[in-house]
């Protein structure tokens, strides 16, 4: 008579008569993981898009199998339905790891299972090595025969030599995706939330490198999408060049205004006699008055003028495709004008219905203008259905979408454009809708703006001179410096043929975005920041004025 096995005593909360191996073929596996395990784990992560929002359900909606010599690992697609009735979709890379807890990798588990007996955890592979090593040799050992057989499509730019793996660890803290350092040379971007279409990032970020000569981005190394059965392809990751720089531009420009402002008091600057210029007028910097010199230095509107340049050279680069009807320009037609007018007073309703709903926490000032804002709502819609399209003589082309000085890197006096993702409210589709290269100018200098102002209202003492003297010397500022931004952009788009229209269009469309950009930025500071609720309202303000003048 044999003796009896010894009974394997279980802890974890999990247990499944399946194997690791088959887990996502056997219902009962998926049936707990996306209606017990994943809530708990979903909720708390930062990239998690829907916590303002009631989870319904969750459902496992595709998944792939990849396995190194010593894992098998699940790349799963999500699908997230809320009670408000719409869904989001996430990518999660899975692992079953079978150690104690203290010898794990990582403390970021998804929970403690048991599969056939067999105790563990199922992790987020993105947390293990042997995952990150496995898509590193995969992307830098693609061919095309393995793009033309494979669900689960690994890519290396042609501009780049494959290379051995070396090393992998995460990018600082954890953002809306994941981003990992490998070989102190490249970072991958693994998108968390995603959609059923190829991601702007990536394309964006491959068509200037591989198709255009513009230099101050990422290059573009790799990347990771799922081929589905009806023809849609998800973009799972990006790998780019990793950059040596100094920090972003915002942090950049909140130094150089902190040293703008303290020449107020040092120097004694009567800001009421500030000359002031018209807003979009363009200005030569060996043009800018010897006053406005004096009190804000030369540097910034050197810095604003590269800015300028490398904005302009995007834009020429976006544009000059007449090949991939992706990124051939192309003119207004009334198409666009319904898409753009119905997109516009959706939001502006939807800011309507916020302010109302949050003017108990504003005061003074920005009460005031808030005030004026519903006052002026009927203003405000009419210029948004003002866009008559059949005026429009420039082109549309492909934008970066959500550019300010956040999207920017700093490095040896010279800036970088990333994040080409797009506006985070927008769908996937409505992100790749050309635009007029003017909206991402618009968003630039409402970036301006917002510096000027978070320079005043982080004023940490340093400051002596009166916050009314600061905000009036801040318009002064924002005007000049977007007249130099205006010259180096247009000359140098004009030049390169980049059809923006002429100077009645170009300020006609840079009222319209300006404007469209601060009624978006209401809806945020008034949930988030109602303090910072006055720079959009100034913004509005000022732009409405403009229209008058």
């Amino acid at each position: 008579m044999s003796k009896k096995a010894k009974p394997v005593i279980n802890t974890s909360d999990f247990q499944f008569k399946c194997t690791w191996a088959t887990a996502f073929e056997d219902p009962e596996f998926i049936k707990t993981f996306s209606t017990e395990i994943l809530e708990n784990y979903i909720l708390k992560k930062r990239w998690y898009a829907g916590k303002s929002s009631t989870l319904k359900y969750i459902d496992v909606v595709d998944h792939g199998k990849l396995s190194s010599d010593k894992n098998t690992f699940y790349g799963v697609l999500i699908e997230i339905n809320f009670s408000e009735a719409f869904f989001q979709d996430y990518f999660i890379p899975l692992s079953f790891i079978v150690e104690e807890k203290e010898k794990l990798e990582t403390n970021t588990v998804i929970a403690q299972v048991t599969f056939q007996g067999e105790q563990g955890y199922l992790i987020d592979a993105i947390h293990i090595e042997d995952f990150r090593q496995l898509v590193f040799d995969k992307i830098m050992n693609y061919t095309v025969e393995q793009e033309e057989d494979s669900k689960v499509i690994f890519h290396r730019s042609e501009t780049l030599k494959p290379c051995k793996y070396k090393s992998s660890r995460f990018m600082g803290g954890e953002q809306s995706n994941t981003s990992i350092i490998y070989n102190d040379n490249y970072v991958m971007k693994f998108f968390r939330r995603i959609y059923t279409s190829k991601n702007p990032d990536y394309e964006i970020s491959r068509f200037l490198t591989e198709k255009s000569n513009f230099k101050n981005t990422p290059a573009y190394v790799g990347s990771i999408n799922l081929a589905l059965d009806n023809g849609d392809t998800i973009t799972l990751s990006l790998m780019q060049e990793l950059l040596e720089n100094d920090g972003d531009a915002w942090k950049y420009m909140l130094q150089e205004l902190k040293s703008v402002y303290t020449n107020l008091e040092k120097k004694k600057i009567n800001v009421s006699k500030l000359p002031d210029i018209p807003l979009y007028q363009r200005q030569p910097i060996n043009t800018i008055p010897p006053e406005i010199i004096d009190f804000a230095g030369l540097n910034i509107f050197l810095k604003v003028s590269k800015l300028a340049l490398r904005t302009a050279e995007m834009h020429i680069a976006l544009g000059s495709d007449m090949q991939d009807t992706a990124f051939t320009p192309t003119k207004y037609n009334g198409d666009y004008a319904v898409w753009l007018k119905n997109r516009l007073i959706y939001m502006f309703q939807n800011r309507l219905n916020t302010i109302e709903n949050n003017m108990h926490k504003l005061d003074g000032e920005a009460l005031k203008l808030a005030n004026e804002f519903l006052d002026k709502k009927k203003e405000i819609r009419e210029h948004f259905l003002n866009f008559n399209w059949t005026k429009m003589k420039s082109e549309r082309i492909r934008i970066h979408g959500d550019y300010h000085l956040g999207q920017v890197l700093v490095d040896h006096d010279d800036f970088y454009l990333l994040d080409f993702e797009g506006e985070p409210e927008s769908t996937i589709q409505d992100r790749k809708v050309k635009q007029p290269p003017l909206k991402d100018v618009a968003g630039m200098f409402r970036s301006f703006h917002y510096a000027i102002y978070s320079t005043i209202f982080n004023n940490d003492g340093s400051f002596a001179t009166s916050q009314e003297e600061m905000f009036q010397a801040g318009e002064v500022l924002y005007k000049f410096m977007i007249g130099v931004f205006m010259e180096t952009y247009v000359q140098k788009v004009q030049t390169e043929n980049l059809n923006i229209g002429y100077k009645q269009e170009i300020e006609f469309l840079l009222d319209y975005c300006l404007l469209e950009k601060a009624v978006y930025e209401l809806g945020y500071e008034l949930n988030s920041r109602p303090r910072w609720t006055i720079i959009p309202l100034r913004g509005i303000a000022s732009i409405l004025k403009n229209k008058k003048n």
